[in-house]
């Protein structure tokens, strides 16, 4: 009878130190990095070819909003543009006369200059003649100040062009990156405006489990570290895989209400970020656990 109590009392205390290996170090839940793809113009939508849980490659055009106010309003602004720069030839023109004119003044000069020497001119023919080439002086400086106008007026006009073809190119919607459409939140026909959600993506093929671990597992998980992954494979297994600590709060935080029970949730715990590669099996959401390689719960 004695044996079969220590039989008994044995068991028990070996089934104890077994669920114990095999308890998890830490629970958590997987996540990706969602990207919220909004429209960057407003106008209504004209194409908009994508579908939820469709894989994209980053770069590419999915839609497009309606240009056509746009396209009209670069159109009139090279026409403008156009027109102003042409002004600029007619002013140059106009110069060139004027510097003409101005060497004429001034073999006349030269010519007034010699018979004064010899008294057959006067003071005045030689005063009109100063005050024709004063006047030829602020006739090209006023030229070359139109001309500096409407050199400006160009430059303006091709920042206003520079501006629409922008918000031409703004109204592609392009994918920002490669990964899965989680959600899509406008369709076909319907008017979007500037900032409004179009769909959500995110990266599946790498995917991160957030758990959360005591000040005391501390030193068992460390930047770039290997950790055993489980997620639920059926109602009794779990599939294992391996991953690798991505990232470790710098802080301490109260533990989260939807993780640990109530007694356990005054405690601090440091979150942390485990990034495993995903063959599909890992949904954004699923419950996840960890174990670390080196712990005396489990051995590597």
């Amino acid at each position: 009878m004695k044996r079969f109590l220590l039989g008994i009392f044995a068991g028990i205390a070996l089934a104890s130190c077994s669920n114990d290996k095999n308890k998890p170090d830490a629970y958590g839940t997987f996540e990706a990095t969602e990207v919220m793809v909004s429209s960057l113009a407003t106008g209504q939508i004209l194409k908009f070819d994508i579908e939820e849980g469709q894989v994209l490659d980053s770069g590419i055009m999915v839609g497009c909003i309606d240009t056509t106010d746009l396209w009209l309003k670069r159109k009139q602004a090279v026409e403008t543009r156009d027109a102003t720069a042409s002004r600029k030839d007619d002013v140059i023109s106009q110069i060139a006369v004027q510097e003409q004119n101005r060497q004429n003044v001034l073999i006349e000069k030269n010519r007034v200059e010699r018979l004064l020497k010899d008294g057959a001119a006067t003071q005045k023919q030689m005063d009109d003649i100063y005050a024709s080439l004063n006047l030829i002086d602020k006739q090209v400086a006023s030229l070359k100040i139109q001309f500096g106008g409407i050199t400006s007026q160009v430059g303006s006009m091709a920042q206003q062009i520079a501006q629409l073809e922008e918000s031409i190119k703004r109204s592609k919607i392009i994918n920002p990156v490669k990964g899965t459409v989680l959600t899509k939140y406008a369709e076909k026909d319907e008017v979007a405006t500037y900032g409004k959600p179009l769909y959500k993506v995110a990266d599946l093929s790498e995917i991160t489990l957030r758990a959360y671990v005591s000040g005391s597992q501390l030193p068992y998980i460390k930047l770039g570290s290997l950790i055993d992954v489980a997620y639920d494979k059926d109602e009794k297994t779990n599939t294992h895989i391996r991953g690798v600590v991505s990232w470790v709060s710098p802080s301490a935080e109260f533990t989260p209400k939807t993780i640990q029970t109530k007694e356990e949730r005054v405690n601090l715990v440091y979150a942390a970020k485990v990034r495993i590669k995903n063959d599909g099996s890992m949904k954004i959401g699923m419950p996840g656990e960890i174990r670390f390689m080196n712990t005396p719960n489990q051995k590597p």
